[in-house]
C-alpha cells in the first residue's frame, strides 16, 4: 500500500518533468527565428538575370555584378518614372559603385570562364535619388503600425513563426522602403511563436488582442497566408496566397502562383510578399484599412452625480471651542488672562485644560463667534494676539499683563412719572 502511494507523485513529477522539457525544446530550437532586415534606407530595383563569360570564374563574376548594376539602375528608373526602360539614362560603373547598397544573389552558377545568375540589386536611397531623378521617400502615406502574422499552410498543418520557413524569410527580407504598410515583423525568438500563431487569428477576444497589439506596438493586426500544395516531394508546387485584415480575419484579396520544382518556391514566396503587399498598400488608399472599434477600451461607466442636498445654515450665534494658550512668564499674567476670557463678551465658559505660569498655559474657551471675533476683542483688550486654526495665542505687550476693566454698573430705573397736582377752578363758597 505504501509503495503504491508513493508511486503515484512520482508518475506526476515525471509526467510533470517530461512537459516542461517539451516546452523548453520547442522555445529553445535552434531552428527557429529570422530578424528582419532593415530596408528604410535603401530602394531594391528587383531581380535582374545575367549570363557573361570572362578569362577565369572571378573575371566572369565580377563581369555580371557589373552588368547587374547597370541593368537594376534602369530599370528602377523605369519603375519610378513609369517610363520604357529603353529611355532610362545610362551610368557610368564609378558612379554605380557609389549608389549601390548591396547586391543581393537569389541564384548563381559558376563555371570556368561563365557566370549565370539571377540577382537583386539594392541602391542607397539618398545617393542615388538625384540619378533617379527623385528627392525623399516616394510613398506619401502611411499606415498605422500593423502586426504582420505569417501563416503557412502544408500537409493540412498551420504553422507561423514557430520553425523557420520560407514563407517567414520572403516577410524578413522585404524592403519596407517602398511601401506605404509600417509592418511590425516578428522574429520568432523568444515568446513569439506561443503569441504570434496561427491560433491566434482565429481567437474572437478582444482583450488577448489588445495586449497583443500593446506588447508589440502595433495598432492593428494583416495576415499573410499562403497555403501550399505540393505535387510530389521536389516536384511543382502550387501556393493560394490570401490577405486578411484584423482581429476578424477580412479577406482583402488573394492569388494563386506556381513553382515548377521546390528550388523555385523561395522566389515563388518572396513574389507572393510583393503581391501580399501590393493588396494591402490599395486596401490602404481604398481606406479599408481602418482599426476595428471593438480594439478600443470601452469607455468607463457613466456614473451619475448624486445632487446632495446643501446642509442647513449654521446659527449665526453658535458656540464654537477654541484652545487659548497664554504665554507669560508669572502667574500673574495667567491670572489676569484668565480674568479677561472670563469676563469677555460672548464667552460662554473657559476651563483651564494646563496651567503652566511660568510658561504657555492652555485653556479651552467656548465662544459664540468666529475666532477671528475673539481675537479682536481680546486685542481690544490690550493683549498681542495671533490665531491659527482654532488656536488663539495671547501674551502681554509689557512685563505687565493689561488690566482688567471694571464690570459696568448696573443700570438704574428711571422714576415713576408723578401724577400732577389738581388745581381748584373757583373759590369755596
Amino acid at each position: 500500500m505504501f509503495r503504491r502511494r508513493l508511486a503515484i507523485p512520482l508518475l506526476l513529477l515525471v509526467a510533470l518533468a517530461g512537459v516542461g522539457a517539451a516546452v523548453y525544446a520547442q522555445l529553445e530550437s535552434g531552428d527557429r527565428g529570422i530578424l528582419p532586415f532593415d530596408t528604410t534606407d535603401t530602394i531594391e530595383s528587383g531581380t535582374v538575370h545575367v549570363d557573361v563569360g570572362g578569362a577565369d570564374s572571378q573575371s566572369a563574376r565580377l563581369a555580371g555584378w557589373r552588368m547587374a548594376q547597370r541593368q537594376a539602375f534602369r530599370l528602377l528608373w523605369s519603375k519610378m518614372h513609369n517610363a520604357p526602360i529603353s529611355q532610362a539614362p545610362n551610368l557610368p560603373d564609378g558612379t554605380l559603385d557609389q549608389i549601390v547598397s548591396s547586391i543581393n544573389v537569389d541564384r548563381e552558377l559558376i563555371g570556368p570562364n561563365r557566370y549565370i545568375a539571377d540577382l537583386s540589386v539594392e541602391f542607397d536611397r539618398d545617393r542615388s535619388a538625384p540619378f533617379l531623378g527623385v528627392e525623399g521617400p516616394q510613398v506619401t502615406q502611411h499606415s498605422g503600425p500593423m502586426l504582420l502574422i505569417p501563416i503557412t499552410v502544408t500537409a493540412g498543418t498551420e504553422t507561423s513563426v514557430e520553425f523557420r520557413n520560407a514563407w517567414q524569410r520572403a516577410w524578413a527580407q522585404f524592403h519596407t522602403a517602398q511601401t506605404p504598410i509600417n509592418y511590425v515583423r516578428v522574429s520568432g525568438l523568444g515568446g513569439d511563436p506561443l503569441l504570434v500563431n496561427a491560433a491566434q487569428t482565429s481567437r474572437p477576444g478582444r482583450g488577448w488582442w489588445r495586449a497583443l497589439l500593446d506588447m508589440y506596438g502595433a495598432q492593428d493586426v494583416l495576415v499573410a497566408e499562403v497555403q501550399l500544395q505540393r505535387a510530389y516531394p521536389g516536384g511543382p508546387a502550387r501556393a493560394r496566397f490570401i490577405a486578411r485584415h484584423g482581429p476578424d480575419n477580412e479577406v482583402l484579396g488573394g492569388f494563386t502562383l506556381t513553382a515548377p520544382n521546390s528550388e523555385a518556391i523561395p522566389a515563388m514566396m518572396v513574389q507572393g510578399a510583393q503581391k501580399i503587399d501590393a493588396i494591402f498598400a490599395q486596401a490602404l488608399a481604398d481606406g479599408r484599412l481602418t482599426r476595428d472599434p471593438s480594439l478600443n477600451l470601452p469607455p468607463p461607466p457613466v456614473v451619475e452625480a448624486q445632487v446632495s442636498a446643501a446642509p442647513p445654515p449654521k446659527p449665526a450665534n453658535v458656540a464654537n471651542d477654541y484652545q487659548v494658550q497664554i504665554v507669560g512668564n508669572d502667574v500673574t499674567v495667567y491670572n489676569f488672562a484668565m480674568a479677561h476670557l472670563r469676563t469677555l463678551g460672548g464667552v460662554q465658559s473657559a476651563i483651564p485644560q494646563q496651567i503652566n505660569p511660568n510658561g504657555t498655559s492652555y485653556v479651552l474657551v467656548t465662544y459664540h463667534g468666529p475666532i477671528a471675533q475673539l481675537a479682536a476683542a481680546l486685542t481690544a483688550r490690550g493683549w498681542v494676539v495671533d490665531f491659527s486654526g482654532t488656536v488663539v495665542r495671547m501674551h502681554p505687550s509689557g512685563d505687565k499683563p493689561p488690566p482688567v476693566p471694571p464690570p459696568a454698573a448696573p443700570a438704574t430705573p428711571a422714576p415713576a412719572p408723578q401724577p400732577a397736582p389738581v388745581q381748584n377752578s373757583g373759590a369755596a363758597e
